[in-house]
C-alpha cells in the first residue's frame, strides 16, 4: 500500500448550497473544492484553515437516504468551551453542555449539521 494520509471523508447532504453555508458560515471552514459532477451535482470539499484532511459534502448515491447519520468525524479544538458557546450562539444544534468524563477521556460535545448528521468536537490533552 502506498497510502500516506486520510485525504477526505464524505458526508452526504440534501442541499449542497445549504451545506456550504453551514460548514463555512457556522463552522468557519474554507471551501477548497467546488467542481461540477454532471446532472446538476457538485463535488464540494471544506476544511478548517490549514487542515490537510477535508470533508466532502456531496449528494447521496441514488436511492440512498440522507441525513441523521453519525459521521464518525471528530474535530480537534484547543478551547472546547469557547467552541461550544460559539456554535450554540450561532444556532447550531449542539449538546446542551460539554461532556467531561475525567481521566484519560478528553472533554467533548456532539453537534448536528443542517441535515442532522452528527460530528464530535474534542479537546485532546
Amino acid at each position: 500500500m502506498n497510502v500516506s494520509q486520510v485525504g477526505r471523508v464524505i458526508i452526504t447532504v440534501s442541499d449542497t448550497d445549504k451545506a456550504i453555508d453551514f460548514y463555512t458560515g457556522k463552522l468557519g471552514f474554507e471551501k477548497r473544492v467546488d467542481t461540477p459532477m454532471g446532472n446538476g451535482y457538485r463535488w464540494v470539499e471544506v476544511a478548517p484553515a490549514g487542515a490537510v484532511t477535508t470533508i466532502a459534502i456531496v449528494p447521496p448515491p441514488e436511492g440512498s437516504a440522507v441525513g441523521g447519520k453519525e459521521t464518525g468525524v471528530t474535530l480537534d479544538t484547543s478551547d472546547i468551551d469557547a467552541d461550544h458557546a460559539e456554535l450554540k450562539a450561532k444556532g447550531v444544534d449542539v449538546d446542551p453542555e460539554v461532556s467531561r468524563m475525567g481521566g484519560p477521556v478528553p472533554p467533548m460535545f456532539w453537534f448536528r449539521d443542517q441535515d442532522a448528521n452528527t460530528l464530535l468536537v474534542v479537546q485532546p490533552s
